[in-house]
């Protein structure tokens, strides 16, 4: 069973849902009315923050799973739940001022580099194990 990855694909999914919040939110204090995404930069950089989070979750979720399956749900629950610190701190970051992002980005993006190259690794070991 795999019920450590599926806490952290819950949690993953719940900072997603949280961002849109953040943008609905912002929608309203910047007064952008939907379908715009431009016309103020605190609004803007919002929402690249939802956007941004929603390019990097089908490179993560599946990497997080096929770690999970093919090395440890364990470890690959606590990387992934490194990448949900990371981006955490990518969102209240780059929410402030884009130049700080930097930080949670690098976090998040080498905790999905770490699952997926575990993960690739492990399948390709095995392949060649037959």
């Amino acid at each position: 069973m795999y019920h450590l990855t599926a806490l952290i694909t819950c949690l993953a999914i719940a900072l997603y849902f949280s961002t849109s919040i953040l943008v609905s939110r912002a929608r309203a204090r910047y007064g952008i009315k939907a379908p715009a995404t431009t016309g103020d930069p605190d609004f803007e950089r919002v929402f690249r923050v939802q956007m941004n989070t929603l390019e990097w979750m089908p490179i993560f979720l599946p990497a997080l799973w096929l770690f999970a399956i093919y090395l440890s749900d364990a470890v690959a629950a606590a990387i992934g739940l490194v990448w949900i610190l990371g981006r955490t701190l990518y969102v209240v970051t780059y929410a402030k001022a884009a130049n700080k992002r930097g930080p949670g980005f690098g976090i998040q993006a080498f905790s999905a580099l770490t699952l997926w190259l575990g993960a690739t690794g492990a399948i390709v070991w095995r392949l060649l194990q037959g």
